[in-house]
């Protein structure tokens, strides 16, 4: 036998912790449950136990910082972990906000658990906080309240918000490196031209001889970005958040999105992006018991592109006046037709959310594929493109060096 230390919450919903001799985690797990604790967390001696289930359950991990999807994902996982192991709703939450050490989602939970203690409905507290709680995440929990199987919808949340997070990391992994390539690329240039340049073209200045023309463009370059950037800098910066608030704007915004759907390879992702990211959401949503119509005004606000959210609003649309879905999705013309097909194969089989899935899948592997194809293109082009800078720069330099020695023979 062996001494196992365990941190678990009672029926209470209060956390406990303490020690006992058992055979095996299994057999510790077994008094435990009849004691009526859940194990959170179980290790031998100073070992800690590779256990899934406490890593899922340790909401030590959301110190400090901003509060993130990921932050959400775990919160939601805990509490259908608790509410599956017969803890009340109202003591699941007071177990949450006793483990929870990032402040503001703390606070945001210590004010949902006091309003459902007095008897509000856990996704009217939910509306309170909007920002941690969407209208996704609350329509789902509201479905769940209402047919009674709300830790089986939590459950189905937290897997798609695992999903949603490991996308989202998988596109931001990928363009990680070319974006830290063009930093220093572009840091490299700046600082041959600003202070490299001038001094070794202060030699040809002086001489009385014509200098070839990249080499008189050189040296303008060099000088301009040298007299000016004081006020290049700033109008950069001024520059660059000018067009993220006019992308933003009620007029920027579709001009925009209509614009990056037809920009090449690149809009082909937008738009794969999006259509996973709809049939992921729709199907989770349908799943979890939400209306068909408010399952669609839902989702057409995930999209992130004000040109697909027209066209899911105008299928909503006709889906009140008694089309399918597959009808307008596949008039728009944003929607491959293998994918429209698909849908309405569903529909009419009775089985949309499982073709919705199976469409999600197969567009989250097309992502992969093609952010992996992107990456594998950028990282040549910039080499190729900073070798080019330097290249010209050192051709600029060699040039009028090579006439004056072709002089001198």
């Amino acid at each position: 036998m062996a001494v196992y230390h365990y941190k678990g919450i009672n029926k209470a919903g209060r956390a406990v912790k303490g020690s006992r001799d058992a055979e095996s985690q299994r057999a510790l797990k077994d008094w435990l449950k009849s004691q009526s604790i859940y194990a959170s967390d179980i290790w031998e001696g100073e070992k800690k136990a590779d256990n899934i289930g406490a890593k899922e359950v340790d909401l030590k991990k959301l110190v400090g910082g901003r509060v993130g999807l990921g932050d959400i994902a775990i919160f939601t996982r805990l509490l259908a972990t608790l509410l599956k192991a017969g803890i009340p709703l109202v003591n699941a939450l007071s177990a949450l906000v006793e483990q929870t050490e990032k402040e503001e989602l703390r606070q945001a939970l210590d004010d949902i658990r006091r309003k459902v203690r007095e008897g509000t409905a856990f996704y009217i507290a939910l509306r309170d906080h909007p920002k941690f709680f969407n209208d996704l995440y609350i329509n789902m929990v509201r479905a769940g309240e209402s047919s009674g199987n709300l830790d089986s919808v939590l459950t189905r949340l937290t897997e798609f918000l695992d999903a949603q997070i490991a996308l989202r990391g998988k596109i931001t992994a990928a363009f990680v490196y070319p974006a830290i390539m063009s930093l220093v690329g572009g840091g490299i240039v700046i600082f041959l031209m600003t202070f490299v340049v001038p001094k070794v073209t202060k030699l040809f200045q002086n001489q009385d001889k014509a200098l070839p023309f990249v080499t008189e463009a050189l040296i303008w370059v060099s000088q301009f970005i040298g007299n000016w950037w004081f006020v290049l800098l700033p109008a950069s910066i001024a520059g660059f958040f000018a067009f993220r608030r006019w992308k933003v704007s009620p007029k920027g915004r579709p001009i925009w999105d209509r614009g990056i759907l037809k920009v090449p390879i690149f809009g082909g992702l937008v738009r794969m992006i999006a259509i996973a990211r709809f049939s992921r959401t729709l199907s989770t949503l349908l799943a979890s018991g939400v209306p068909l119509l408010t399952a669609m005004d839902i989702v057409k606000d995930i999209l992130g592109n004000q040109t697909l959210i027209e066209v899911i609003e105008q299928a909503r649309i006709n889906i009140r006046e008694g089309e399918s879905i597959a009808g307008p999705l596949k008039r728009s013309g944003h929607f491959p037709p293998i994918v429209t097909h698909m849908i309405s194969v569903g529909e009419k089989a009775g089985q949309l959310e499982e073709m919705l899935d199976n469409v999600a899948e197969s567009y989250n592997q097309q992502v992969d594929m093609r952010v992996q194809a992107m990456t594998t293109l950028l990282e040549p082009l910039l080499i190729v493109s900073m070798g080019g800078a330097v290249a010209f720069i050192v051709f600029a330099i060699m040039l009028p060096i090579l006439q004056l020695n072709e002089g001198m023979l």
